[in-house]
Parts: structure tokens; C-alpha cells; sequence
């Protein structure tokens, strides 16, 4: 790796699990937070931290520019809960 840190095998595994799973941790996460954003409907400082995370999430699950674009200058948590849903499939 960069550091030049040398892994055993065990560990270079449990790296390698984590980078071939990651389309689906970035797409749980998702799903988490627009779970976390519909219980924090009324606090707006709460609310804006979470449309933070869930665009650089967004980002991560390679979903497309405009629709990242899109669902965050609306701000719409319906339109985000489908983007979570059709990327799950």
C-alpha cells in the first residue's frame, strides 16, 4: 500500500472483502440516511449535515451527476429513497 506497509494474508483478505463489498456498504449507508433524515424532519441543522453525507455517498455509488444534482438542489427525500431503492437491485 502507499505507506508501504506490508500486509499479512489475513489482513490483505479482509481489505480485499471490504473493496469488493463497497457498492453495498456505500448503498446501506444510503438507505440509513434517508431513514435518519425523515426522523429529523423538523431540524434543519441536523437535516443539512445528512444531505452532505448523502451526497458524498451519492458520489460513491457512482449514481449520475445530474440526478446527484437534481435530488440535491431539491432536496427531495422521496427522490433519494428511490435512487437507494434502484441502486439495491
Amino acid at each position: 500500500m502507499a505507506s508501504g506497509r506490508e500486509f499479512s494474508s489475513h489482513q490483505r483478505k479482509i481489505i480485499n472483502r471490504y473493496y469488493d463489498n463497497l457498492d453495498t456498504i456505500v448503498i446501506t449507508r444510503l438507505g440509513e440516511i434517508v431513514t435518519d433524515m425523515a426522523l429529523a424532519a423538523g431540524d434543519q441543522k441536523k437535516l443539512a449535515r445528512l444531505w452532505n453525507r448523502a451526497g458524498q455517498a451519492l458520489e460513491r455509488a457512482k449514481v449520475e451527476s445530474k440526478e446527484i444534482e437534481r435530488v440535491l438542489e431539491t432536496k427531495d427525500i422521496e427522490a433519494l429513497a428511490k435512487i437507494v431503492q434502484q441502486a439495491s437491485r
